[in-house]
Order: C-alpha cells, then structure tokens, then sequence
C-alpha cells in the first residue's frame, strides 16, 4: 500500500479506479478509516479516481503525539497530492473531514470542487455539540466488549432503528472500525484539531463550486452548521438530508452518492 512522508508524518492512502479519470480525495471524520468511504468507492470508480488517506492517528498513518490541526491534516493531504502528481482534484470531507477539505481548499489551488457533508466552518457563530452527546462517543460502557464500546459510540450518529434494520452492515462497520480506528491518544488529539478549527474568516475565499450536504435530524454536528458553511461560502449548493443523521453518507448512501457523483460530473 502506498505511503508518503508528510513532514515526517507516515500517510498511508489507496488509490481505486481507473488511473487517468478525474481524481477526487476522499476525506475522514474523527477517528475513521478509510474504509469509511467503501461505499462511495463502490459507485464512483467506473469513471473517477478516488484517493482515500489514513488522516494522521488513524489506520495505517503514524501517529504522532497530538495535539493535532486540521492545518497539519490538510497538508498531510496535499503531500498525497503531490505524491501522485495531480494538477487537479475534487476534494470530499465528511466532519473532520470536512474541516481538513475546507483548509485543504484554502491551502492549495489544485481544488476544483469541494464536497462537504455533515461537517461545519467553526468559530463563534458555529453550533456546537451537545454535551451529552460529546459524553456518548466518548464514553466506554462498565465492562463492556471492544465491540460493544464501538457500538455505544456510533449510536448517536445513526437514527433509532439502523441497528435493527441493517445488522449484517453494522457488523461490518464494528470489524473495520475495530481494525482501523484511531487509539485513544490519537483521537483526542484529532479532537483538538476540530475544537480549535475556524474557517469563518477565510471561507470567503473558497469560490470554488461547493456541494454542502448536511442531515436534518444530526446529533453530533447539528443541522445548523450546514446552513452556517453553505451561508459563509460563496458558491455553495446546500442540500438537506430530510431526518439526516451525523452518517447520512451511509445509511442515505444510493441518495447521497447520488447527488455527490452528479456534482463533481458537471464541474470535470
């Protein structure tokens, strides 16, 4: 699997689809693996090239002692631009993801479009997460099994009934999140990097085409912070994700790769 060096930061990234089709970087929230984007890969890479990275503390990438900055983030994506020599990308984030995109977009003129789901611009004006919600993913049950600790924490990203209503899917996301997610350190210091981020006096600059994807009924980023990035950016499309939830990107996923896929095709 290929690596590059990121200021002395190891990122480890695949690389799916056919070599000379148009590329898109596909970004991840805190403390996912790539494999969080397995199923937009599934549905883009008949005619585009889809890079996905490890962010730094996560999967295969090192894991320096944190704190981390999604500026330190952002770079680590352009050293894998770089590494395959791209002159152009379409850059998809999802939470952290979306933050690092955002930064990643300000940083480097190679960006075509951004897509930005489920994610939020920062600063004062920016809705924060609840309390109790912050306490849930970050909480470990008494006694309870690695898998069972996964399970607790994803909950509030997910509606009521998505374990019920896809067992054999959630079973999935519980093995690869057990296999790649970030260790406690490492996603405490990619929790700093989104704490600290704010990109509300610099999104003015970001005139690229925008796609901002945000769910209605998102617990851990509210709805609110899509309608804020959308408002702050100057050439966005907003589209709400009716009773939406934080991974909307999956349990929405025909409807979402959908509207991803015809987004980037109108701007290659």
């Amino acid at each position: 699997m290929p690596t590059v060096d990121s200021d002395g930061v190891s990122i480890r990234y695949t690389v799916d689809g056919p070599p000379d089709a148009p590329a898109v970087i596909a970004l991840e929230g805190l403390g996912y693996g790539r494999w969080m984007w397995r199923f937009f890969v599934s549905d883009a890479t008949p005619d585009l090239r889809v890079i996905r990275p490890d962010n730094r503390g996560t999967g295969e990438s090192d894991a320096p002692e944190g704190p981390y900055t999604i500026a330190e983030m952002a770079a680590d994506a352009a050293a894998v631009i770089d590494e395959l020599g791209l002159d152009q990308v379409h850059v998809l984030g999802a939470s952290m993801g979306g933050m690092v995109a955002q930064r990643l977009a300000h940083e480097d003129d190679r960006v075509e479009t951004l897509t930005l789901l489920c994610t939020s611009p920062g600063g004062d004006r920016a809705t924060p997460t609840p309390e109790d919600v912050l306490e849930h993913i970050f909480s470990v049950p008494p006694d309870a099994t690695d898998r069972e600790v996964i399970r607790h924490r994803m909950e509030p990203a997910v509606s009521d009934d998505f374990y019920s209503q896809e067992p054999d899917l959630v079973e999935s996301i519980v093995d690869a999140r057990l296999e790649s997610d970030a260790e406690p350190d490492a996603r405490q210091a990619q929790a700093a990097a989104v704490e600290t981020f704010d990109a509300t006096h610099w999104a003015a600059d970001l005139t690229m085409p925008a796609l901002v994807v945000h769910g209605t009924a998102d617990r851990v980023l509210p709805f609110e912070n899509g309608e804020l990035l959308a408002e702050v950016l100057p050439n966005a499309t907003f589209v709400p994700i009716e009773d939406g939830h934080h991974l909307f990107f999956i349990e929405n996923r025909d409807q979402v790769n959908d509207r991803i896929l015809t987004f980037i095709h109108e701007h290659v």
